[in-house]
């Protein structure tokens, strides 16, 4: 689901300045101290892929910013759930992975096992999934 599902413009949303308060200037970081919430004013384009935000801050200045520096708000203003982490969640990979461990064999027969084996290779794609 595309941002431009879950917000129109003119929506309410808050922002989140621990991943996006490297590259904002001292004015920014203060206005959204301030108050987190910002007012969509547009989208952009951000690296040909993803679609990020123009929001309008507390302090009447626009700043873009990323579709993950943001969160989304409901009705009442509550934040609501990235679908990112319900994803993962739900992910038969991620959920058998959990309880793997993995620990070197020496025996040769350890090693030819087809359960050992897959054992290893789960747990040595941990970085790629």
């Amino acid at each position: 689901m595309s941002i431009l599902d879950k917000v129109k413009i003119g929506n309410s949303v808050q922002v989140n300045l621990k991943l996006s308060k490297d590259r904002l200037t001292k004015e920014t970081i203060e206005a959204i101290n301030v108050s987190s919430l910002g007012k969509i004013s547009d989208f952009r384009i951000t690296d040909g892929k993803g679609i990020g935000v123009v929001l309008q801050l507390s302090n009447g200045k626009e700043q873009w910013f990323f579709e993950d520096e943001i969160d989304f708000l409901d009705e009442n203003g509550n934040v609501i759930k990235n679908n990112k982490d319900k994803k993962e969640n739900n992910n038969f990979i991620f959920d058998f992975k959990r309880g793997l461990n993995y620990e070197n064999k020496n025996k040769v027969s350890e090693l030819l096992n087809p359960i050992n084996f897959f054992i290893w290779l789960v747990v040595s794609f941990n970085d790629i999934f």
